[in-house]
């Protein structure tokens, strides 16, 4: 397969202003994000931006971006509407979909997102991690992947929840929000309405779910750091000044 890595990223969010250019020791964190995913050495990689300021920050240091429109419902949308603009020849068939506020992630991480999509079978990889704090067996905010363990750290998901699940002894496993998609997959998605489950729990992925997509996930050994909050963000910062 051929992949391209795309990061959606958006000025507006509600509890952290001008999140993607907030300063993450001397850069803005979006170009945080960028680096992560260019260590990866897996594909080329955009930025899929919805203001010029969020590109600029990315072509001044030799990256690329793309501007989208500003009133994408989700990060899907976004990255879909980019990839449809940067190679509307469709030489990139899938799509790995790196958040734009994880600038600690591993490039393990994303390389093991694309993992399962060397099975023609699968839609959509995504990575798991077990949980190993017992408050996050319980919290809404962390979500659950539950599915069927394939060998070799993979599983077929059967569903993610915000519940604690599945009930029983035996690990939990904290679903990771990047994604590789195929591009038939991701074209599927963006026509679909969402789906009841997903906005019962509030989970995008649920749609491709309930849709028959197969979505196989890769068990990795971090729960990349989510920058929401300032506190996330003088994280961010200590993580990336121990590097």
């Amino acid at each position: 397969m051929k992949p391209v890595i795309l990061i959606p990223s958006r000025l507006a969010a509600t509890r952290l202003p001008n999140k993607p250019l907030l300063d993450l020791n001397g850069e803005p964190m979006i170009v945080a994000v960028w680096r992560r995913a260019m260590e990866a050495d897996l594909a080329p990689v955009y930025v899929a931006a919805d203001t010029p300021a969020i590109a600029d920050a990315i072509h001044a240091v030799g990256g690329k971006a793309v501007m989208t429109r500003m009133d994408h419902p989700s990060g899907s949308d976004r990255i879909f509407e980019a990839v449809e603009s940067i190679d509307p020849d469709r030489n990139f068939d899938a799509i790995i979909n790196v958040q734009g506020d994880l600038p600690t992630v591993a490039p393990d991480t994303i390389r093991a997102t694309f993992e399962p999509l060397k099975d023609p079978d699968v839609a959509i990889g995504t990575p798991v991690a077990v949980i190993t704090r017992e408050e996050e067996r319980t919290a809404s905010s962390v979500v659950k992947m539950v599915g069927s363990p394939l060998g070799g750290g993979r599983f077929r998901a059967l569903y993610f929840t915000r519940a604690t699940a599945p009930w029983g002894e035996g690990p939990l496993h904290h679903h990771i929000g990047l994604y590789a998609w195929r591009r038939s997959a991701l074209e599927r998605f963006v026509a679909l309405p969402p789906s009841p489950l997903e906005i019962r729990e509030k989970l995008e992925q649920l749609r491709a779910l309930e849709a028959g997509m197969r979505i196989d996930a890769m068990e990795v050994g971090e729960v990349p750091l989510g920058v929401d909050t300032p506190h996330d963000l003088a994280r961010a910062r200590a993580m990336l000044a121990a590097r």
